[in-house]
């Protein structure tokens, strides 16, 4: 049997040649591109711990069978709130709850921005006075109440 002597070198040979060609292109550096910026006001990292709040109280009004509030919460922590809860409880001249609401805003509340929230409990008589609760995705929230928010 005659084998011919040049297949094994011409295989030998085509297996460095590749292998060199590709650990050539792996070493290549990447051509550089200028970072983009980060756009301002746009998405920050979620604070986690205890954030601050500010929160505009607005006047609660009975609209047919609903008992609205609408609140204005500006974000006064470095980050972002994730998913910030507030639960809203009406009480009688006993102290005793008689109605409530919860809601949500889903999308993240950046550094200084303000968000409104509309709370409607159903009403019933003799409702009084209520009360908010906030909430968030990553622990407790530091609300302060003011007429005014600072700038």
């Amino acid at each position: 049997m005659n084998r011919p002597v040049f297949a094994p070198a011409v295989g030998f040979l085509a297996v460095v040649l590749s292998s060199s060609l590709a650990f050539a292109q792996a070493t290549q550096a990447a051509p550089t591109t200028p970072a983009k910026p980060v756009p301002t006001g746009g998405w920050a990292k979620p604070h986690k711990g205890t954030v601050t709040i500010e929160v505009i109280r607005g006047l609660s009004k009975q609209v047919g069978k609903e008992m609205v509030t609408v609140l204005k919460v500006k974000n006064t922590t470095a980050g972002a709130i994730a998913l910030l809860k507030v639960d809203e409880y009406w009480y009688d001249k006993a102290s005793k709850g008689v109605s409530g609401d919860t809601q949500s805003v889903r999308k993240p509340i950046g550094p200084g921005e303000i968000v409104e929230i509309t709370c409607k409990s159903p009403w019933t008589a003799g409702m009084l006075q209520s009360q908010h609760m906030f909430t968030h995705a990553y622990g407790d929230v530091k609300a302060t109440a003011v007429k005014k928010f600072k700038e």
